[in-house]
């Protein structure tokens, strides 16, 4: 493959996926597409021929990774497109993420093993080129639909690996989804009808992620990288069904005023182990020798965070902090707070669309 792009296909690659810009509000009005954002790794999907590559978000190659997808691919009888789209691993309780990091892995054998056991899934929500071969980037995201929505008709089969992700146009079915963010959906996508594709830029697209908020114990803390002694991110706790004060994440929302007088606040209160289950985890390679250095806290203060998503029982990413939660008794806080409801499968949103 050259790195400039194959000759049966109009476009190079790498190619720069479209992305969305973040936004509080799912926008309304007749000219946006609404789409659930999926909770796995965006995929650009090439194939000429024979011919299979995968491409991450950054642009990375991603075809040994996912194995079953490339043969899934391969096996369609258009012979030629580019598809835009998601890999993700399903399981009852939903989307898993935590089984797409473990295909990471530079083993070909561990990776053919968990292909076999945890086999990924390509959703496409857009259709780059066709399968006669021709550029669809100019067109309205209108007309790109269209074809993507007669190519699946055409060559996906029910119960294949690659599958239509759904869509709608429609406010009420995208509050239903909106609604049921959390086993299979990360948020909601809303995108520009009018609009070519926007390789490389958020103009075209906006999202939206829904906000979740739980009280943890702070069970202690890092230090901050520099020469000031300082607090650099609170070590966040919730109780199990055991009583076990397990490690879910962390908060750095602390403004740069206040991580000095913060740090008195809580040396008081330096006492091990701090968490009586599950414990912080190694540092980075990318740490600091001061910001590796965590103190355990006894239980005693409570924090009100936000957060976006929850994988394998943690934070996926760094929480806001909110509020100190003085009223709050830290034996409250508990890990069912993580319980997000009604959780949205694949089969569930593919009935909802309009």
């Amino acid at each position: 493959m050259s790195p400039r792009g194959w000759s049966g296909l109009p476009l190079p690659m790498p190619y720069p996926p479209m992305e969305a810009a973040s936004v509080d509000e799912i926008p309304s009005g007749a000219q946006w597409q609404y789409e659930p954002k999926w909770d796995g790794f965006r995929c650009l999907a090439f194939r000429d021929g024979d011919e299979v590559a995968l491409q991450s978000k950054s642009g990375q190659p991603l075809a040994r990774y996912f194995p079953e997808v490339v043969e899934q691919l391969r096996g369609l009888k258009a012979a030629r497109f580019v598809i835009d789209g998601e890999i993700v691993i399903e399981r009852e309780e939903g989307l898993s993420f935590d089984d797409l990091l473990q295909r990471i892995h530079p083993a070909a054998s561990r990776v053919k093993k968990l292909a076999a056991e945890t086999p990924g899934t390509l959703l496409a929500f857009d259709l780059l080129v066709d399968a006669d071969g021709s550029l669809l980037t100019d067109r309205p995201l209108s007309e790109r639909r269209r074809a993507l929505e007669k190519f699946a008709g055409k060559f996906l089969d029910e119960g294949s690996g690659i599958r239509l992700s759904p869509a709608a146009r429609d406010r009420k079915t995208v509050d239903n989804w909106f609604r049921r963010v959390g086993g299979a959906m990360d948020g909601v996508i809303a995108k520009r009808l009018d609009l070519p594709y926007q390789s490389g830029l958020r103009t075209g697209a906006r999202k939206v992620k829904k906000l979740r908020t739980a009280d943890c114990v702070v069970g202690g803390f890092r230090y901050a990288s520099g020469s000031v002694k300082a607090v650099g991110s609170l070590l966040l706790g919730l109780y199990d069904e055991e009583g076990l004060l397990d490690h879910v994440g962390f908060t750095s929302g602390i403004s740069a005023g206040e991580r000095v007088a913060l740090l008195q606040k809580l040396l008081p209160l330096v006492k091990p182990p701090g968490f009586t289950g599950q414990a912080p985890g190694g540092p980075s390679r990318w740490s600091t020798e001061r910001s590796v250095q965590w103190e355990p806290l006894e239980p005693k203060l409570v924090v009100e965070v936000s957060f976006d998503h929850i994988s394998g029982g943690r934070f996926r990413h760094g929480t806001r902090l909110l509020r100190w939660r003085p009223d709050k008794a830290p034996r409250q806080c508990t890990i069912r707070q993580m319980d997000v409801g009604a959780k949205a499968s694949l089969l569930d949103l593919s009935a909802d669309r309009a």
